[in-house]
């Protein structure tokens, strides 16, 4: 309250406390393999539940200060559910803010990442007008913050106004259980341009991804000569260049909205090279918000491989080679391929909160399981599925 009332008068250091939080309930009608928003935070609707509640539920909280006129800090720790199965809480931000000039700011610290437009409200869906982003473009690059360095500059051009980014930074993910994953010298530019009611944005960045445990599979393919070697080089996960391209705009003169991305994710490894894209739109009557949304992914590579000859192998190496061969195929089968198109609407039923209903038609194609996880014996690429989403958003 102290701190409040000191914010209130101008004086400083003046403290803020905010956050938000979704409850979301999630049905699919494929019943041999869960839909997931992110592979990182790994939901369990159709194979694992009929209806989940974890593929979207989170909770947030934000705290911040203002120091004077040149530093601040911020916080944000966010509980959503992991690859380990629980809600640890996470750290999402946590950085020191220098106002060099009016127009120059600096950043040190735990930052989001500006790869996409949705970067810094991503997790906080109160922001967005779909229960979630679409899961075709997002979870292609699911990492949303590094540690490290940033630099903004604001300026003027023809009558817009302009921001450019530069980052540096590192992070370290889980990936699985079984698999943790650094990003090491990433570096990005990012360009946003707004013009009145138009945002348009472009973001390059790249990194080294390692994940320094997943040698194995590789392993076994340098046995059988240049041909399993080849085979290595092509999709090792050890130590890879990743590049992401961006780009995007928005255009919400305020009684509706139409907003598109594309985006590139090349990790030149197992983990996939995809061009993902949407285009969504939206009316406003009044509380109501409807909206629809078309969305795609598309891996550009082979998502099944002939893999190892076994041609006059002896039978025991043939085995190895075809379950080599199997493994391969079973992780690139991963790499998604899928389009999908959506409609909802959203009800503002207070100014803190909203409730959102978003029904949601995918297919995934070429052999792939697109952006579902959790694939069983049996799962056939190739076959549309429904979503039902239910979810209720709030910030406080």
């Amino acid at each position: 309250m102290h701190a409040a009332t000191r914010a209130a008068d101008g004086d400083l250091p003046a403290w803020t406390f905010g956050g938000f939080g979704t409850v979301s309930a999630v049905h699919s009608t494929e019943k041999l393999a869960d839909y997931t928003a992110s592979p990182l935070s790994p939901g369990q609707a159709g194979y694992g539940k009929h209806w989940a509640v974890d593929v979207d539920s989170r909770l947030g909280a934000q705290l911040g200060v203002q120091l004077d006129k040149r530093w601040s800090a911020v916080v944000q720790v966010v509980s959503e559910r992991n690859v380990e199965h629980n809600y640890k809480p996470e750290v999402e931000w946590a950085n020191v803010k220098y106002r060099a000039t009016p127009d120059l700011s600096l950043r040190l610290g735990r930052i989001a990442l500006p790869l996409y437009l949705a970067a810094d409200y991503r997790k906080a869906s109160y922001a967005l007008p779909w229960v979630r982003p679409p899961v075709e473009l997002y979870s292609t690059m699911p990492i949303s913050n590094s540690d490290g360095f940033d630099a903004s500059y604001r300026w003027n051009l023809a009558g817009t106004k302009q921001t450019t980014q530069v980052f540096f930074g590192r992070t370290s993910i889980r990936l699985s259980r079984d698999f943790d994953a650094k990003a090491k010298r990433m570096v990005g530019l990012t360009q946003r341009t707004t013009a009145g009611a138009l945002t348009v944005q472009a973001t390059a960045a790249n990194a080294i991804f390692q994940v320094p445990a997943g040698g194995e599979l590789f392993d076994v393919l340098s046995q059988f000569g240049p041909a399993g070697q080849a085979l290595a080089a092509r999709y090792d996960i050890r130590s890879k260049r990743v590049s992401v391209f961006s780009a995007g705009f928005t255009y919400d003169p305020g009684a509706w909205f139409v907003t598109g991305e594309i985006g590139r994710t090349n990790t030149r490894s197992l983990l996939g090279d995809q061009t993902a894209s949407y285009l969504s739109g939206g009316y406003r009557f009044g509380a109501l918000t409807p909206y629809a949304t078309f969305s795609a992914v598309h891996a550009n590579m082979d998502v099944q491989v002939a893999g190892l000859p076994t041609t006059g192998l002896p039978p025991q190496v043939a085995a190895l080679a075809l379950q080599a061969n199997a493994v391969l195929n079973d992780f690139l089968r991963e790499v998604p391929t899928q389009h999908a198109i959506s409609a909802g609407v959203r009800w503002d039923a207070g100014p803190s909160h909203a409730f959102k209903l978003q029904l949601e038609r995918a297919r995934p194609h070429d052999g792939s399981s697109g952006t579902l996880t959790n694939a069983q014996p049996g799962y056939q690429s190739g076959k549309s599925f429904n979503v039902i989403s239910l979810s209720a958003d709030f910030v406080f």
